[in-house]
C-alpha cells in the first residue's frame, strides 16, 4: 500500500514529465523551419537523445543519472 506522499510524488512526476514532454514536442523545427510533433513515444526518445549529447558535451555521466533516477523512482510507486 502506498502512502499519500509517495502517491503524490509519482502524480506530481507524471504530471511534470509530461508537461516535458509536451514542451519539447513543440520545441523543434524540421530541416525545412516547420514546427514538429511527433508521437509521445518518438518525443521521449528524441528528448532522451538529446540529453545524451547534453551530457556528453557537459561530461555528465548520464547512466549513473538515470540510475539514480530509477531508484528514485521506485520510492515513489
Amino acid at each position: 500500500m502506498t502512502d499519500n506522499f509517495t502517491t503524490r510524488a509519482h502524480d506530481e512526476g507524471a504530471r511534470r514529465g509530461g508537461e516535458a514532454v509536451e514542451t519539447y514536442a513543440y520545441s523543434g523545427h524540421t530541416a525545412s523551419g516547420q514546427s514538429w510533433r511527433s508521437s509521445p513515444g518518438e518525443n521521449l526518445t528524441r528528448l532522451l537523445a538529446d540529453l545524451l549529447h547534453w551530457a556528453d558535451d557537459t561530461q555528465r555521466d548520464f547512466d549513473r543519472a538515470l540510475e539514480r533516477a530509477r531508484k528514485l523512482h521506485d520510492t515513489e510507486l
